[in-house]
């Protein structure tokens, strides 16, 4: 009963398990953990560069994101580049998604036949750096990668 007891205590002092990001298309779902992870402020950071997914996504489908609860929570985005059908690539976003009003983002691409190379979740920090133009950036606190299987 004590060694129970212990082992639980153990347990609920370890930290929490960094979110995951899960990505669906044509049928297939793929979850990773973040690539990069920061705290709130953007500082004590950690990198995993295994954790990039990779997914079949076919050319003119969708690709669905769902984010974690703890995602969610902070403002988030999706980062993605494509390939036009004349080789050309173009680099998108979506908009930015306020705290606790998106779970989940349905990528489609804007020109037909173009295929999806990667995409990324960005995690947005709770601190504001300010640009020398007198904007301001968000820094980037996580990120989670899916590299793209476009094989026919």
């Amino acid at each position: 009963m004590l060694m129970a007891a212990v082992g639980l205590a153990v347990a609920g002092c370890s930290a929490p398990p960094k979110p995951e990001v899960t990505f669906f298309s044509a049928g297939r779902s793929v979850a990773t953990g973040p690539s990069q992870h920061c705290d709130e402020r953007v500082e004590n950071c950690t990198a995993d560069p295994d954790a990039v997914a990779a997914l079949r996504v076919p050319a003119d489908r969708p690709l669905q994101i769902s984010v974690d609860d703890s995602v969610a929570a902070t403002p988030w985005q999706v980062v993605f580049r494509y390939r036009l059908p004349n080789g050309d690539r173009v680099d998108g976003r979506s908009e930015v998604f306020p705290p606790d009003k998106q779970f989940a983002y349905t990528l489609r691409l804007p020109e037909r036949g173009a295929q999806l190379e990667t995409a990324e979740v960005h995690q947005f920090g709770a601190v504001l750096f300010q640009r020398v133009d007198g904007g301001v950036d968000f820094p980037t606190r996580a990120t989670w990668v899916l590299s793209v299987d476009d094989r026919s």
